[in-house]
């Protein structure tokens, strides 16, 4: 959401792509070199950061986990200084999700690697997810479950090809319930027992549903299942596939050892020994919950994702796209009437858009996505339908935006008309504040200009802006025969003049 750099290479001209996942258990990176639509790794770094084992009582990230995380960022910084900025992808998973003090780690962040942090919601997780696996696994055809077990969630999916049917991301993970069942390091039959229970419970919630679409091939991803994979490996427990038997004698395994320190298994390194047992524990209630007979092992996961998904927006193949038209088909809104007011808006944005700084793609996409939007919350109430708007663009599961994206885009929504949200605009990131307001008063002045819904063609017009003064000019004497549109301009003068602003118009 940044303003791109003039000077900066293009996303779309450059041969290199990185991605960033700050995960709740270790931050990873890897780029790859993007060339005739395939994506060829050259190089990939993985640190243990434990980020989800620092948050406190309150969920607050303390000092000594922040500074694990921007240590590690600190390497990963000198990996991408070369890169154009919008080359680079960071996401934050679950432990960012939690943490309340997050905006204060995410703005260090952002200082060192100089670019953008996005949290992103447990579906959108899941959804990247499964795109990694699906474009690194060899066989493409059949439905496939895939489950990434990570530091504070779980990630559960079926889908088919590139495409997810169903996502869901849980509340479980390897270092939360290493917290919660094995905090003294000791591993014994009553905490398996206690973690394997408390996941079943958590996987009740899924359970039913997933069964009955059913698949044909189980994966896993990332490290817990690299790990416990590994272990039955080494172990003579199984051959390729995980299976449940394998799993239940490396628990008995680790049961055995009594400690984690005490754990010594070749190919899986100290510290992944350390939450080797709650990710067992996870793992052997999925194969029990979901009756999953045996699960291979995929090496592309979410950063991997994260790749194609910006692979894809270079291709113009952006799936927020076909969210926001599925948005719209889903809450019955007027297309027509939604596509003259984006249209108008972004005429009104290209008159503007230098003078006050909006050149970025991100803030064209932004409101027309508004634009198109706008109005679902009709579907719901006349009254009040704007907050209703932005209601279900801030909570619904909209894939392919980030948590932020989609707060911006509710801001827009919910500030479209009656009096400007002052509120919601002082919640908005502070680099963002200003850009966004100026964008949310051409979505306003598009609105007020189609109000009567009529489909005849709007004149041309012009909007000239200096600062805080807008000055809009229609052909002579159009607004003397439109007295709708001049009443509603008059008040919105009205509204402009509370937050600093001064409307003209003729």
């Amino acid at each position: 959401m940044h303003a791109q750099d003039p000077t900066s290479t293009p996303a779309s001209e450059a041969s290199l792509l990185a991605a960033i996942d700050l995960g709740s258990n270790s931050f990873h990176i890897i780029v790859s070199r993007l060339f005739a639509g395939e994506l060829n790794t050259l190089d990939v770094l993985s640190e243990k950061v434990q980020l989800a084992a620092g948050l406190d009582e309150q969920d607050c990230l303390t000092e000594e986990a922040m500074a694990r995380g921007l240590e590690c960022l600190s390497r990963f910084a000198q990996r991408v200084q070369d890169l154009p900025r919008q080359s680079i992808r960071v996401v934050g998973t679950n432990a960012l999700r939690r943490a309340a003090n997050r905006d204060l780690f995410i703005e260090r962040a952002e200082a060192l690697l100089n670019t953008r942090v996005e949290v992103i919601a447990g579906r959108e997780e899941a959804r990247l997810i499964y795109l990694g696996v699906a474009h690194t696994q060899a066989d493409d055809t059949g439905r496939r479950l895939v489950v990434d077990i990570g530091g504070g969630s779980t990630e559960c999916i079926i889908g088919e090809r590139f495409e997810p049917r169903v996502c869901e991301s849980l509340h479980m993970g390897c270092v939360s319930y290493t917290d919660l069942f094995f905090a003294d390091g000791a591993i014994t039959e009553s905490a398996m027992q206690k973690a394997r229970t408390a996941a079943l419970q958590e996987l009740l919630s899924i359970r039913r549903d997933y069964r009955k679409l059913g698949w044909d091939s189980s994966v896993g991803a990332s490290g817990t299942v690299k790990a416990a994979r590994q272990a039955c490996l080494s172990l003579g427990y199984s051959t390729e596939l995980l299976t449940r038997e394998a799993l239940e004698k490396l628990c008995a395994y680790l049961i055995e050892q009594g400690r984690t320190d005490k754990i010594e298994i070749d190919g899986v390194k100290p510290e992944r020994c350390a939450v080797l047992p709650a990710g067992v524990a996870i793992l052997i209630a999925l194969f029990e919950s979901l009756s999953i007979d045996s699960m291979s092992f995929s090496d592309g996961a979410l950063r991997e994702g994260v790749l194609y998904d910006m692979a894809g927006r270079l291709r113009h193949e952006d799936v927020r796209e076909r969210t926001i038209t599925a948005l719209a088909r889903r809450y019955h809104v007027d297309r027509k009437q939604a596509s003259r007011v984006e249209a108008t808006a972004l005429i009104a944005l290209a008159q503007v858009k230098d003078d006050w700084g909006l050149d970025s793609s991100d803030y064209h996409e932004m409101l027309s996505w508004a634009a198109r939007s706008h109005e679902i919350g009709l579907a719901v109430a006349h009254s009040q339908f704007h907050k209703h708007s932005a209601y279900l663009l801030h909570h619904s599961d909209l894939p392919g935006f980030t948590q932020l994206e989609q707060q911006l885009l509710a801001f827009l929504v919910r500030g479209h008309r009656r009096k400007f949200p002052k509120d919601d605009y002082r919640q908005l990131p502070s680099a963002l504040r200003q850009p966004y307001r100026y964008l949310c008063l051409l979505l306003r002045l598009a609105v007020i200009m189609h109000r009567s819904r009529s489909k005849a063609r709007l004149p041309a017009f012009t909007l000239k802006v200096d600062g805080n003064k807008l000055d809009l000019t229609f052909p002579p004497g159009w607004l003397m025969h439109h007295p709708l549109t001049r009443a509603d301009l008059e008040q919105e003068a009205g509204y402009l003049r509370n937050i600093d602003f001064k409307l003209k118009f003729q």
